[in-house]
């Protein structure tokens, strides 16, 4: 019986260790995410999406919408991904969440603001797919379309 128990525990082991091994190349390709600039003082006001879409795997996608409304970014809701809708009230670590980090992009009127820390991926790939959302805000300020 013991024998029977080590090997399923074995089994557990070997079979956790392989999914790590096989998620990691996403795992890294999020981590090495780099999120840029936005003038927040040229949004356009409008409803706009952005998402970050790994090419590792698609267990850290997200979208996101952001609504400019006198210029000034008044909302972000996550639309898909592991954090989307209420999940991104929810606590991720150390009692924040994903409304703590936007606040915090609000609050600063830049996306260059610190990551939470335990999730560090989580948050940089929220910033990216926000990133992508007010480009388009900005680009429709210069002239591009929303």
């Amino acid at each position: 019986m013991w024998i029977a128990l080590l090997v399923i525990l074995g089994m557990l082991v070997l079979g956790m260790g392989a999914a790590m091994l096989a998620f990691e190349p996403g795992r890294r390709e999020a981590l090495a995410v780099s999120v840029g600039q936005v003038d927040f003082s040229r949004l356009r006001d409008g409803v706009y999406t952005g998402a970050y879409q790994g090419t590792k795997d698609h267990l850290r996608d997200a979208k996101v919408s952001v609504t400019v409304t006198g210029g000034e970014v008044i909302e972000i809701r996550v639309l898909e991904g592991a954090l989307a809708n209420e999940k991104q009230h929810g606590e991720i670590r150390n009692g924040q969440s994903l409304d703590t980090l936007f606040t915090r992009v609000v609050e600063a009127g830049s996306l260059q603001v610190d990551t939470i820390s335990g999730a560090t991926i989580s948050s940089k790939v929220h910033l990216k797919a926000l990133e992508n959302a007010l480009a388009q805000a900005r680009d429709s300020a210069a002239g591009g379309n929303p």
